[in-house]
C-alpha cells in the first residue's frame, strides 16, 4: 500500500453532493457511493474529519426573501446541516464506519455540541468525526467551518469535495480551451476571484499553511488517491503561478 502524504484530512461535502442529480434530499446511490470512499480511506488509517453543508435543503445567504432576515436564513440553514450529519452518521454505521456527530448548534439528546476535548479523543480511538451547525454564527460559510475545523483536529489537507474535476483558468461549459490547474496559489484564487471556496476560508488556510485540494467526489477511488497525494483535482497552496494549467 502507497504511504499516505495526508493523514489527517478534513473532508467537505456540501449538501448538494449528497443528492446528486436527484430529486429529494439524498440520492441513495450517492450517499452508499460515498460511504464506501469513506470507508475505504479510514481502512488505510486517516484520521479523517467531514463538515458537511446543508444545501440539499435550504442555502442560507441565498435562501433569503424579504421577509427572511439574513441571520434567521443561516441559522434555517446550519439546521439543515444538522439533518445531513445525523443522516451521514446513520450511513456510517451501517457500513461499520466508527465515527462521532458534533454540532456548533446542539439539539439535546440528538446531536452533542462542539467539545474539542470530546473530539479529540474521539480521533485518537479511530472515530470518523462529523461537524454539522457550521460555526453556529450566522454571516460565515461551511467553507469557512471547515478551515476552522480542519485546523482543530490538526488536518494536512482540506480537501473540498465537488462535481467538477478541479480548478480551470475558464468556464469548461463556455470556453472549450479550458484547462485544469494541477496547482494553483492562495493568492491566484483571490485575485481572480475563483470562488472554489469563500474568501475568508482561503485566506484562513493561507494563514495557517493548510492546503486545499478540489476535486470531483464523484470518481470512484478519488478519495484514496488524493490522501496518497497523486494527480487529483487542483491543488491549493503557498506561492505557485499558473504555470501548471494541464
Amino acid at each position: 500500500m502507497s504511504a499516505l502524504r495526508y493523514p489527517v484530512v478534513l473532508l467537505k461535502l456540501s449538501g448538494e453532493a449528497l443528492k446528486g442529480q436527484e430529486e429529494g434530499a439524498f440520492s441513495s446511490g450517492v450517499m452508499e457511493f460515498l460511504a464506501e470512499q469513506i470507508r475505504e480511506v479510514h481502512e488505510m488509517g486517516v484520521r479523517l474529519g467531514i463538515v458537511v453543508g446543508g444545501g440539499n435543503f435550504f442555502r442560507g445567504g441565498k435562501g433569503q426573501r424579504a421577509w427572511l432576515v439574513r441571520e434567521v436564513a443561516d441559522s434555517i440553514g446550519m439546521m439543515a446541516t444538522m439533518m445531513n450529519g445525523l443522516a451521514l452518521q446513520a450511513l456510517l454505521r451501517h457500513h461499520r464506519v466508527p465515527c462521532a456527530l458534533f454540532s456548533a448548534l446542539s439539539m439535546p439528546g440528538v446531536i452533542p455540541g462542539f467539545d474539542g476535548l470530546a473530539m479529540r479523543d474521539a480521533l485518537d480511538e479511530g472515530k470518523v468525526i462529523v461537524f454539522a451547525g457550521g460555526t453556529g454564527h450566522p454571516y460565515v460559510s461551511t467553507d469557512t467551518a471547515a478551515a476552522f475545523r480542519a485546523q482543530q483536529i490538526g488536518a494536512s489537507l482540506l480537501l473540498k469535495a465537488t462535481q467538477v474535476d478541479g480548478v480551470y483558468s475558464a468556464d469548461p461549459k463556455v470556453d472549450p480551451s479550458a484547462k485544469r490547474m494541477a496547482r494553483i496559489s492562495y493568492l491566484d484564487v483571490l485575485s481572480r476571484d475563483l470562488r472554489v471556496m469563500d474568501a475568508t476560508s482561503i485566506s484562513f488556510c493561507r494563514e495557517y499553511h493548510l492546503p486545499v485540494l478540489v476535486c470531483d467526489v464523484s470518481q470512484r477511488g478519488v478519495l484514496a488517491r488524493a490522501v496518497r497525494g497523486e494527480d487529483v483535482g487542483t491543488l491549493i497552496e503557498g506561492s505557485v503561478g499558473l504555470e501548471n494549467e494541464r
